[in-house]
């Protein structure tokens, strides 16, 4: 698949992953806090980080809540920048052509992003991994030949991943590779990121509330607009028969109510790859090199945005049981999951049930 078309499959994805229908839920202690003269903006929807982003905000005057709305994209455009590996002079593709032959430095946001990273892969026993750039190659390359990955090529990828080669050094704020042919992937990360960052700007810029979406991943903060309950975030049905089903577009399975919370979405009913006519997920295991299809869809709930982004590519890599263990142990976290073709079952943590309306 051609770098463009990748593009336009996740701006496609943006669409139709997760349909944020906003309403609003509320801690019914904080409603009387809230200015009662407020007023919302909603951005529309705006082509970024190879999909679509949406901004709400919610302040006292017009002004306020433009200036949230655009300071917003602008964090969100600065974190593309500088983590794409798509742009070949972002920092990240800097790091992928050099840091074997020498430490690179990068800023501090890139930083934090991949220390966080290597933190996520040690809570999640590696579930989580971004060096998984070369087994995603390798499966890019799989899908283009219409030909499984031999059990050589899958060896030979693994051995470049790991999140023990990456060696982050806070003297210099330097990223070095332990192995030649490394390569960092962070899909499954700079989305929650950038919207986090999106959120702590708008809260500093003034915004009373609002809510923040990249490509299905979505954080909503403080007070809803005027005359409203909370946010209402619906859930696209991910049950499919086949190759040739385009899932249910636009059906939504179930709608979760969230207050300062975040929501993030990840399966293999939206992008998968078909090889020798056979679907196979994006998701892919970084200790086996295979992918993960046990699972359709993975909706995690979480405080921050970064963290509902990983634990739900987690859980996927890690499969309903163990995955399920780790979210129930996670403070603040809870998981709605569906099960691949053809049983679809419905699983959820113990308390995710207060999130569904």
């Amino acid at each position: 698949m051609s770098k463009k078309d990748r593009i336009f499959l996740e701006v496609i994805i943006g669409l139709i992953l997760i349909t944020a229908a906003v309403y609003f839920f509320i801690n019914p202690q904080k409603e009387s806090t809230w200015p009662s003269e407020r007023l919302d903006i909603d951005s529309g929807r705006r082509e970024v980080m190879g999909t679509f982003a949406r901004v709400i905000a919610v302040a006292a005057d017009v002004d306020t809540a433009k200036a949230c709305i655009e300071i917003a994209f602008e964090q969100i455009k600065n974190v593309d920048k500088l983590m794409s590996d798509y742009k070949e002079d972002s920092e990240i593709s800097e790091v992928n052509r050099d840091a074997f032959k020498r430490p690179v430095k990068v800023g501090k946001l890139t930083y934090d992003v991949l220390q966080r990273s290597i933190e996520f892969s040690k809570l999640t026993d590696g579930a989580f991994d971004i060096t998984i750039g070369p087994l995603v190659d390798l499966w890019r390359m799989a899908e283009t030949t219409d030909t499984l990955p031999a059990e050589a090529e899958l060896q030979q990828a693994l051995s470049k991943v790991g999140y023990d080669k990456l060696m982050l050094d806070a003297s210099d704020v330097s990223v070095r590779f332990a192995v030649e042919g490394m390569r960092l992937d962070l899909g499954g990360v700079a989305k929650g990121y950038a919207i986090d960052r999106a959120v702590e700007v708008m809260q500093k810029r003034g915004g009373l509330g609002g809510m923040v979406e990249i490509g299905g991943d979505i954080r909503c903060f403080g007070a809803p607009p005027l005359g409203e309950k909370g946010w209402r975030i619906g859930l696209q049905d991910s049950r499919k028969t086949g190759v040739d089903d385009d899932v249910s577009i636009g059906k939504i399975l179930l709608v979760l109510e969230l207050g300062d919370a975040a929501t993030a979405t990840s399966g293999n009913y939206q992008r998968f790859a078909v090889i020798e006519g056979q679907m196979y997920s994006h998701i892919l295991d970084a200790k086996t090199g295979n992918t993960c299809d046990e699972l359709s869809s993975v909706t995690v709930i979480f405080e921050s945005a970064v963290g509902a982004d990983v634990l739900a590519t987690a859980v996927n890599v890690m499969g309903a049981e163990k995955g399920l263990a780790l979210i129930e142990k996670t403070p603040q976290a809870e998981a709605i999951l569906i099960t691949s073709h053809p049983e679809y079952k419905f699983i959820k943590t113990s308390s995710a049930e207060k999130y569904i309306e």
